[in-house]
C-alpha cells in the first residue's frame, strides 16, 4: 500500500484542482465516480482497499464527538489537527479518485465495443 503523507496531499490536491484545465477529470467527473469506486473496491475489483479505509477513517475522525474535546479545552489547536486531517482527506480523495478513473478507462477501454458500427 502506498502512503500518501501530507505533503503528497497537497500536491495531488493542488494537481487535481488544476488538471481541469488541462483536459484532466473535472471535480464533478470524480465526485461521481466515488460510488462506483466504492462499489469497485467492495466487491473487489479495484485494489484500493486501504486506500478507501484510511480515508473513511479520516472522515471519521473529523465528524467524531470525540474529537470535539480538544476544540472544547484547546480551540484554536484543536481546529489545526482538524485541518490537517481534511486537507489531507481532501488531496487523499482526489488522487485516488483519479486512480481510479484512470484503471477504469484502461479496464474499458480493452474491452470490445457493444455495437459496432458496419458501413
Amino acid at each position: 500500500m502506498a502512503r500518501l503523507g501530507r505533503k503528497a496531499a497537497l500536491t495531488a490536491l493542488w494537481a487535481a484542482l488544476r488538471s481541469s484545465h488541462r483536459g484532466g477529470p473535472t471535480l464533478w467527473q470524480r465526485l461521481i465516480a466515488l460510488p462506483r469506486l466504492l462499489g469497485a473496491t467492495l466487491t473487489g475489483r479495484y485494489d484500493g482497499k486501504w486506500r478507501v479505509f484510511s480515508m473513511a477513517l479520516a472522515g471519521l475522525y473529523i465528524v467524531s464527538p470525540v474529537d470535539l474535546v480538544p476544540e472544547l479545552f484547546f480551540s484554536f489547536f484543536g481546529l489545526v489537527d482538524d485541518s490537517f486531517v481534511a486537507v489531507w482527506l481532501a488531496g487523499a480523495l482526489l488522487s485516488e479518485t483519479e486512480r481510479f478513473l484512470v484503471w477504469e478507462h484502461r479496464r474499458t477501454a480493452g474491452s470490445i465495443p457493444r455495437r459496432v458500427r458496419v458501413r
